[in-house]
């Protein structure tokens, strides 16, 4: 029988979450990585000072894996299945991490973007997003090169900022707009928000502003973090469920309230009628997660 130690050589070099089983099925531990196969394979080879988690690692009989479309999405899926369920390795229930959204404010006074966590009142809201920080990091982002809040009747400071910016209440709706193709994760608006970023960051650097290049820096990951691919936890509180098959192996995932929050695998000679009624945009995920399921339990 091969390994769990050989078996995690078959994982994907990507973000994703990871659990592990004992002989007797049960799960011992859920984590998040970056990177899969380097992140399983350091429990054999740098535990370091922690002999609570070598002595874990000699239960470990089988490797199980959920390739993600971002470290942002792995960070989700983590945080919900251990809300739903926590293993007895894992000693807190899902992460840490502050949950919040992002209001869009068109008011005509002031208008723009506000950090909220909660979503209330008939207002626009993105996300849900983990990270407070981040969140902050990247509404100073989109608002550094799309300065909405500026673009209200509001006076005083605001109003000279206007002027300099040459900007007014004309403009507002057009930035919001532009703003909103941004949290829709639209590539095109993305990709320009980014290009403008990286610009005045590189220019910073050049002319040795190193802090407020390092300050741009941040603002450009933390957008990245929000607008990458993200649907394990949705603001549609929809019950679905998502399944995939491949090789003699199915996958399950239960999404209820808009978090797919349960995630199982079994034998089944065919594919069921479940993969079938498997929405269409989740295909790609149930599929390639399937896929690397059969992998690895056939690499033992």
């Amino acid at each position: 029988m091969t390994s769990p130690r050989t078996v995690a050589r078959e994982l994907p070099v990507g973000p994703g979450v990871y659990r592990f089983r004992d002989a007797a099925g049960k799960v011992l531990y859920v984590g998040r990585a970056v990177n899969l196969r380097r992140r399983v394979q350091s429990y054999w080879t740098n535990l370091g000072d922690r002999p609570r988690l070598r002595r874990m690692v000699d239960r470990i009989d089988r490797v199980e894996a959920v390739r993600c479309d971002s470290e942002h999405e792995a960070a989700w899926l983590e945080r919900n299945l251990l809300e739903h369920a926590k293993p007895r390795w894992n000693r807190t229930e899902g992460g840490q991490e502050v949950v919040g959204y992002i209001r869009l404010d068109r008011t005509r006074q002031r208008p723009g973007l506000r950090f909220a966590h909660r979503v209330t009142g008939p207002s626009l809201h993105f996300g849900p997003y983990l990270g407070g920080l981040r969140v902050r990091q990247a509404i100073s982002a989109v608002h550094r090169v799309l300065p909405l809040t500026y673009a209200g009747t509001a006076r005083g400071s605001a109003r000279e900022f206007a002027e300099l910016f040459g900007i007014g209440p004309d403009d507002r709706d057009s930035l919001a707009r532009t703003a909103v193709a941004v949290l829709s994760r639209d590539p095109a608006a993305v990709s320009g928000l980014r290009a403008e970023l990286e610009r005045r960051r590189d220019h910073a650097a050049n002319e040795l502003r190193f802090e407020f290049a390092a300050k741009l820096h941040d603002e450009l990951a933390a957008l990245d973090w929000i607008v990458a691919e993200q649907k394990v936890s949705s603001l549609d509180p929809a019950d679905l469920d998502v399944c995939g098959w491949a090789d003699g192996v199915l996958v399950r995932f239960q999404i209820r309230a808009g978090r797919l929050c349960t995630w199982t695998q079994r034998a089944a000679a065919a594919p069921p009628d479940l993969v079938a009624a498997t929405p269409a945009a989740w295909q790609p995920f149930a599929r390639r997660n399937a896929e690397l399921a059969a992998r690895l339990l056939h690499g033992r």
